[in-house]
């Protein structure tokens, strides 16, 4: 590989890097209200466990699609737009939340299995979850 293009690919990956923790922090508190204050105790629906290894981190990965979008498209994009318009800002979003759902899935996938093998706290599985569906969402981008 040239010099040029790994000079290039650890910038993408800096800002790429960025935008996720951001994310991971957006999905994380968001992750936490809704698992230990929103559906807490009595305060659910259907079941605790749909509640909050299921609906839970469904909610924080919107809050975190966004938050990353937004980074992504302010930064990391910011070179490669040529018209910032409202029309194409929702159009760039929608596409990528259809891309970014793939990775939910396999993040789903390994939270509810780290979660059913350990009984640990859906924030901790998660986190363990962000790490694997992180790395394998940059490796589809590149």
């Amino acid at each position: 590989m040239k010099a040029a293009r790994v000079k290039d690919l650890l910038k993408t990956f800096s800002k790429f890097f960025f935008s996720n923790i951001l994310g991971t922090i957006v999905d994380t508190v968001v992750l936490w209200f809704f698992a230990h204050v929103v559906f807490h105790d009595g305060n659910y629906v259907w079941s605790r466990y749909f509640s909050v290894v299921i609906l839970s981190p469904i909610i924080s990965f919107e809050c975190a699609v966004l938050t990353n979008y937004l980074c992504a498209y302010n930064l990391t994009w910011r070179g490669r737009l040529r018209l910032k318009k409202p029309s194409r800002f929702l159009r760039h979003y929608f596409k990528y939340n259809i891309t970014a759902t793939g990775a939910f899935f396999l993040k789903m996938l390994i939270l509810m299995l780290v979660q059913r093998l350990s009984g640990w706290d859906v924030v901790i599985c998660n986190l363990i979850a962000l790490i694997f569906s992180g790395a394998f969402n940059f490796a589809m981008g590149e």
